[in-house]
């Protein structure tokens, strides 16, 4: 078996756990798979473990991965993780920790890891495709979908057709599409209702709505929504399409951005069942949200 460790080096904490993972690893004759810049953190094992330049590469060589560190890191590898059909563990390192289903002090956990003793839960992702004049390009959201105003700008008009029938119109600061994993996420900040992730479905929710009746709305995760937003000249207005708060792109009048759940999902690892809403009690309760 081989199993892919990564960790956000940011993290010095997460860092200096990383070598007790791999040491585990090797100690129950499991091949670690790291990358390239980790490859000192093998230490005297250094023939025992295979690295790889990128991420993609070390996903791709891998039976199981494990990311360690913030929601962020284990977002950003749940993205490697679907693409590649490879299920994933998250060692919390952060704040809140809802896609992190385990915390350091549960290393010998990893045992029944090893042992095949554990669940899968499948995570819906949403496909987004933003259309210019010159081409199309597409990304992929765990958590959300953001469009939202400059940080000097106005508020903007905002308009959503679902399935090809315009549905929504707002004058407000954004719009969040997010999925029912990100619905405890910026959605929930800004006053989104959560949603049980065993239910697929694409939820909306808008940034600011300058109405005293704008809500939420959840879609079905079949429906195709598409977004514009007015950015012309004399607006006063720039927009900008965020996913997973780590993928940035300004967006233009005659952009067209299109939400659609994604044909793969991804499988999120707990050792023990879990209860979506026993975590969502410990993890908000105990972090004082």
């Amino acid at each position: 078996m081989k199993v892919a460790v990564i960790t956000n080096t940011s993290k010095p904490q997460a860092v200096e756990f990383q070598p007790k993972v791999i040491d585990k690893l090797i100690n129950m004759g499991v091949t670690p798979v790291v990358l390239e810049r980790d490859r000192r953190i093998a230490k005297n094992h250094i023939n025992d473990v295979l690295c790889f330049e990128s991420h993609t590469e070390v996903v791709k060589n891998c039976d199981i991965l494990i990311a360690i560190g913030g929601d962020g890191t284990i977002i950003h590898m749940a993205r490697h993780a679907a693409k590649h059909n490879k299920p994933l563990l998250g060692i919390n390192f952060g704040r809140v920790g809802f896609v992190a289903t385990l915390e350091p002090q549960d290393l010998d956990s990893i045992d029944k890891l090893l042992a095949g003793n554990y669940f899968t839960q499948q995570r819906m992702l949403l496909k987004v495709t933003v259309e210019t004049p010159t081409g199309a390009e597409r990304l992929y959201a765990i958590n959300d979908a953001v469009i939202s105003r400059g940080s000097m700008s106005r508020m903007m008009d905002l308009s959503v057709s679902v399935n090809g029938k315009k549905t929504c119109q707002y004058r407000a600061d954004g719009v969040i599409f997010s999925t029912p994993t990100g619905s405890t996420a910026y959605s929930l900040s800004a006053g989104g209702p959560v949603i049980c992730p065993d239910i697929e479905c694409i939820l909306l929710t808008p940034i600011c709505p300058h109405s005293l009746f704008s809500r939420s709305v959840i879609f079905k995760a079949g429906d195709k929504l598409t977004v514009t937003a007015a950015t012309g000249e004399g607006t006063g207005t720039e927009a900008f399409l965020t996913v997973d708060g780590q993928y940035h792109l300004p967006l233009t009048d005659d952009t067209r951005v299109t939400i659609e759940k994604y044909e793969k999902s991804f499988s999120l690892i707990s050792i023990e069942p879990q209860n979506f809403y026993t975590v969502l009690n410990n993890k908000l309760n105990e972090r004082g949200i």
